[in-house]
């Protein structure tokens, strides 16, 4: 195997140690050059994201590989709830990973750079033609635990209108609703999208619904 997976794991280890730490009775990253390569380290790299196969010690003692995906910068990722008065601001994406359109609040990948408030308020210019009057912070939320090491940072925005839609990224139309409407969205199936749910809920559970 080519060394070059090795040498991006040990880059990626120096520059991101937060992906690599320990925890006791958790599954043990081993670093040992050897066992990197033989699980493959860094197996993919594009601008967006990477893979990476650790070798790792299980509880029980038994030893193996497991992979996992992560973003390609320390910078987090956003979802941002479009709040339009009393009523929320939705979006009709269309998600290759699917292959289907989705109802979803705008969101992305974290950008080197800016805060995480820049970030937010990028995301909602970028998707829906629109700047942030007032930005609310609702916490963090790990789309998937078992396959990616990404926190992603939830917000509801306040704005005033919206803008132009990036068609280019896939996005048709958008939707502005009640946020009852938005709730029966999911309780129906209409909404299915992950991040969408969490931000609606923890914009219900912070009290931003009235």
């Amino acid at each position: 195997m080519s060394g070059e997976p090795v040498r991006r794991y040990e880059l990626l280890r120096a520059e991101r140690p937060e992906l690599f730490r320990n925890e006791p009775g958790g599954i043990e990253i081993l670093t040992d050059p050897d066992a990197v390569e033989a699980a493959g380290g860094v197996v993919y790299q594009d601008p967006y994201v990477l893979l990476v196969r650790d070798a790792v010690r299980f509880p029980g003692g038994r030893t193996g590989a497991y992979i996992r995906s992560v973003s390609a910068t320390a910078a987090q990722g956003c979802a941002v709830l479009p709040l339009l008065g009393d009523r929320v601001v939705l979006i009709e994406h269309f998600r290759h990973a699917t292959r289907s359109w989705h109802w979803e609040v705008p969101r992305g990948f974290g950008t080197a750079g800016l805060s995480d408030a820049e970030n937010a308020a990028k995301e909602l210019r970028e998707e829906i033609g629109a700047p942030v009057r007032e930005l609310v912070p609702l916490g963090a939320v790990h789309p998937d635990s078992g396959a990616t090491g990404d926190r992603v940072l939830l917000f509801a925005a306040r704005i005033d209108a919206v803008g132009r839609l990036e068609a280019g990224e896939g996005i048709r139309g958008s939707l502005t609703v009640p946020f009852a409407e938005a709730e029966a969205m999911i309780a129906d199936g209409r909404i299915t999208d992950g991040f969408t749910i969490a931000v609606l809920t923890r914009a219900r559970l912070a009290g931003l619904t009235a």
